[in-house]
């Protein structure tokens, strides 16, 4: 009897031959000895394997025949669920382990499952070949069947860098300025068809054209030719490829779909259209034609819709959503019963979710206690934001609070940078998840580089490090003579490029492009006593094109990068001068870490998926980040759902405590921007929510105010807590001026330079220390309308703000003012933050 346990190696491949349809692959009789003595064996591991299971967990595990679908909440113990069923179908002698297809997202899950089915098992999730990622058993697949797609079985996977190499000899073989079509706008182009398993003769007609004037066919075909030239594949073709070797091969199909006795995979919901279409087609089992019946579908999805935050990235909520229809008669099992989170924090993000239209429904409960209300502070700007946080953290701390246990999750990677400055000022130790530190990011340490050139001439290290960044023609060749004749000549390498400069010792174009950046320095060094730091910081980043180097930039982090860079010009403005930012950020950097694991961890909310922690701090939850104006933008609808679903998981790491954090200014690209709490806020349920006063700012929220004390809180107030705000003339000219607004936010499109500087925040903070009046209540509703009665201002009144000036009032609308500020533009402000002139 053949070895149940390994995978068959097919003399064909090492031939170096076409791979035949196999014969089907042997099942286990039913009662027969093989199958007796597995189970038998397995019983005798973990006899106990199912105790300690919900009922719901238990139906999920239970249910072996035909298609499932395990709908599984935030810490509802999916995992186990997995784990514990192919432990039930091993001992129960349903399969073989090399029987299973268990197709997870990370390496790191895949080890996670075969150590806890060892565990059950006795070591035989080792046993277990078709356990990993949906790429790794692509390439099993693919390896063996290579010659069936043109490729050998020892074809290479290109990294990125290799990718965009070979992109770039096929634009370049095409005559294409590869400044106007750079290589990575076509690879991210490329990658999305893959995603969605689009061979080039499939791509969509008006997609194509979008590419170098209607060539972006072609140089797909032509990319996909030359990989096979190579013999090599990317990392999108280790699903595609195999998609295409599954439909043009029934043989091989059939092989496969027989193999495979069942199918089980893990977040089903972040899965993308080419991953959908490799499932769909090895969970369709072949009919036998001597039987009358038909076959069963033994494929089990585990996912959660309300989890599903990742379409920027190709994957599809649909996926999950029409399973019943792709599994006709499938059987779905809800895992509602939380372990991780108590009952408010389970509330609030039930019922925020359940203003998604695109979701199956769920509702999540806990047989544990009700824990503390999810808070909602208001905060005046985004530096108190950081500064109230960190004070609370602290109080946690002193408490008994793990640091290790709190977790600040940002919706944009540019919220960092206030929080890491404040902590390190506290000494309050932190780790960036997904990334580096603000300061380390290498965006920032690009333009860090230029400034210090600038700034001080003599420092090699920056000037090596951006002497070619963005790309000029500046090889190792011209940096190597710099630094021969730099050396011998005892003198920094600006100094050494200017005397080269005035011989003949480099060619003409290097000549010329070195004599342009030793202009270009001379010019922003001399600008520093004429213009202000943050200008002249600005003027060096698009002088130099290293912001158009961004721009251009298609990679999913561009945007972010570019975001980064307004945020550290922002940050340059509390300092008198650039030296003073230089020495700063000095001292930050050499901030150490310490040898202590107890630390804070900063990270996105996308990161955060997963994770869990005791406290969780939820800032930003304002319109025009929260939801981001680009999800709004670019998915309309859909988008708004995938960010509320981005909230439900933002709220669910949390275990005891959640606080949601928002700020009534924001300063983004050097203005001042009047902030609106977000919509999510508004979606929150009274009865499991508590809004605090951060300290002595004061935040309005639609319909309602924060006050100092406390008290005055719409929840109190509102029935029912949805409002119909949205309703409201008022609200809709707000929220259009947000929107307007947001345009300079986080992913707006203009840079507005300048601003008004409020300097330090002492400055300004105390000036508009007046409680807003609370205003009358109606059945619930606030009366804040276009009459003008509740203002003491009117058309055409002289004010003054303290942090955008003076300006003149346009229009009122009850409490708030529409001001056209004399430096800071049209701006909407609330009465009491504002005096007559």
């Amino acid at each position: 009897m053949s070895d149940p346990f390994a995978i068959d190696d097919m003399p064909e491949r090492a031939a170096g031959k076409p791979v035949p349809a196999a014969a089907p692959a042997h099942t286990p009789r039913a009662g027969g000895i093989s199958a007796r003595a597995v189970a038998g064996a397995a019983r005798a591991v973990s006899a106990q394997y199912l105790e300690g299971l919900n009922p719901e967990q238990r139906e999920a595990v239970e249910a072996l025949d035909g298609p499932v679908l395990v709908l599984a909440g935030a810490g509802t113990g999916k995992t186990r669920v997995l784990t514990t069923r192919i432990a039930h179908i091993i001992s129960t002698g349903r399969a073989y382990p090399s029987q299973i297809l268990s197709v997870t997202f990370t390496n790191k899950a895949a080890r996670e499952m075969k150590e806890r089915i060892g565990h059950l098992l006795g070591g035989v999730g080792e046993g277990m070949p078709w356990l990993g990622t949906f790429h790794s058993i692509g390439t099993k697949i693919l390896r063996r069947h290579a010659e069936l797609v043109d490729l050998r079985p020892d074809f290479t996977i290109l990294d990125t860098d290799d990718q965009i190499r070979l992109m770039r000899q096929v634009i370049q073989a095409e005559n294409i300025d590869e400044k106007r079509w750079p290589a990575r706008a076509l690879a991210s182009m490329i990658d999305g068809w893959k995603n969605r398993g689009l061979t080039p003769a499939r791509v969509p007609k008006g997609e194509a054209e979008a590419f170098a004037n209607g060539k972006g066919q072609k140089l797909y075909a032509d990319y996909q030719a030359r990989l096979k030239t190579l013999n090599a594949c990317d990392f999108g073709d280790l699903l595609l490829e195999c998609i295409r070797l599954l439909q043009e091969n029934a043989g091989v199909l059939a092989q496969y779909q027989d193999r495979f006795r069942y199918i089980l995979v893990d977040e089903y919901q972040d899965t993308n259209v080419a991953q959908y279409l490799w499932l769909r087609l090895l969970a369709q089992r072949p009919q036998n034609p001597d039987s009358q019946t038909k076959p069963t579908q033994n494929v089990c999805c585990v996912g959660d819709d309300d989890q599903s935050i990742y379409g920027w990235r190709g994957a599809e909520v649909d996926n999950i959503l029409r399973f019943d229809k792709d599994f006709p008669g499938a059987k779905v099992v809800r895992l509602e019963r939380n372990y991780r989170s108590t009952g408010h924090i389970l509330a609030t993000a039930s019922h925020l979710i359940t203003n998604n239209e695109g979701r199956l429904g769920k509702t999540l409960f806990t047989n544990g206690e009700d824990g503390d209300k999810v808070t909602v502070s208001g905060s005046w700007d985004s530096e108190e934001e950081a500064r109230l946080i960190g004070e609370e953290i602290e109080a946690l701390h002193t408490k008994g609070q793990q640091l290790n246990q709190v977790a600040i999750l940002v919706r944009a990677s540019f919220q960092m940078r206030e929080f890491e400055e404040r902590f390190i000022t506290l000494g309050l130790p932190y780790r960036v998840i997904g990334g580096p530190r603000f300061y380390e990011r290498k965006e920032i340490r690009d333009a860090l580089a230029y400034l210090r050139v600038v700034r001080q001439p003599a420092d090699d290290l920056a000037y090596e490090r951006i002497i070619n960044t963005p790309k000029r023609g500046l090889g190792d060749a011209t940096l190597n003579e710099l630094h021969g004749y730099a050396r011998a000549n005892t003198m920094p390498l600006v100094q050494a490029t200017k005397v080269l400069l005035e011989t003949e010792e480099f060619k003409p174009k290097v000549r010329q492009t070195l004599r342009d950046l030793m202009l270009s320095f001379d010019r922003w060094a001399a600008m520093l006593d004429t213009h202000k730091h943050t200008e002249v910081a600005e003027v060096i980043l698009e002088e130099s094109g290293y912001i158009d180097m961004w721009k251009k930039d298609r990679s999913a982090d561009a945007s972010g990068r570019l975001e980064n860079l307004k945020e550290l010009i922002r940050s340059m403005e509390q300092f008198e001068n650039m030296q003073g930012f230089l020495e700063h950020v000095s001292l930050v950097m050499e901030v150490a870490e310490g040898e202590s694991e107890d630390r804070v961890t900063l990270m996105t909310l996308h990161a955060a998926k997963g994770l869990e922690f005791e406290t969780v701090f939820l800032p930003g939850w304002e319109e025009g980040l929260f939801p981001h104006p680009r999800a709004l933008d670019d998915q309309g609808r859909a988008g708004l759902e995938e960010e509320r679903r981005l909230a439900y998981v933002g709220l669910t790491r949390a275990k005891h405590r959640a606080k949601i954090y928002f700020a009534s200014n924001r300063r983004i690209h050097g203005s001042w921007n009047a902030s609106i709490p977000s919509r999510f806020v508004d979606e929150l349920p009274e009865a499991h929510v508590e809004v605090t006063s951060g300290g002595p700012s004061f935040a309005h929220g639609r319909g309602g105010y924060l006050g100092s004390n406390g008290g005055g809180s719409r929840f109190d107030r509102m029935t029912p807590f949805q409002s119909s705000t949205y309703a409201t003339p008022g609200w809709q000219r707000a929220q259009a001026r947000s929107n307007s607004d947001a345009q300079d936010g986080p992913s707006g499109k203009n840079n507005t330079r300048g601003g008004f500087d409020a300097g330090p925040q002492t400055e300004y903070r105390g000036a508009g220390a007046t409680a807003p009046r609370k205003p009358m209540q109606i059945e619930g509703e606030i009366i804040a309308r276009s009459s003008g009665t509740l203002s003491r201002f009117a058309p055409d009144d002289r004010v003054f703000h303290v942090k955008f000036g003076n300006g003149t009032v346009m229009a009122v609308d009850g409490n708030k003012l529409t001001v056209n500020f004399d430096k800071a533009g049209q701006k909407m402000v609330l009465e009491s933050y504002v005096e007559a002139c």
